[in-house]
């Protein structure tokens, strides 16, 4: 399962990898109202990742971290909603792994500073969707999941 964690909207993916195929298992997202109060929004992740994890049983979790940004409060409500993701995992037992933007689009597509296009066009080749997932936040949690398939973990 991959995850692509933020405040306001958080993707989920879930793959099934078996020899060299992919099959998509589950994808959504995760959204929280903005006129919630911050902590309201963090237990609402943490409650619907939580329902997520107990229902789909996923081996591992991989997570998009990430460790910069321009903007500090970006990168503080982020890490934040990583946190509560990762808390959900381990309350359940499942392994989690950190994985960043440019690993995982590398990964993907072969280049790190691939658009949210060019990912979303890759995981639906990978995928053999019919359409690209939306939104972005979809797409990059199966990214991630993708990732960790590809990277052997």
């Amino acid at each position: 399962m991959g995850v692509d964690p933020g405040v306001a909207s958080t993707g989920y993916g879930v793959i099934e990898a078996l020899d060299d195929e992919l099959t998509l298992v589950d994808c959504g997202i995760i959204v929280t109202p903005v006129e919630q109060e911050h902590g309201e929004r963090l237990r609402h992740i943490h409650e619907e990742i939580s329902l997520k994890l107990a229902h789909l049983r996923p081996d591992v979790l991989a997570v998009e971290c990430i460790f910069h940004s321009k903007n500090l409060k970006s990168l503080v409500d982020v890490s934040e909603a990583i946190g509560v993701v990762t808390l959900a995992a381990s309350q359940q037992n499942i392994k989690v792994i950190k994985y960043t933007p440019l690993k995982v689009k590398s990964s993907i597509v072969g280049f790190g500073k691939a658009t949210k296009e060019q990912v979303q066009l890759m995981i639906q080749h990978l995928l053999g969707l019919e359409s690209p997932p939306k939104p972005h936040h979809v797409s990059d949690a199966l990214a991630v999941a993708i990732c960790h398939r590809n990277l052997g973990c």
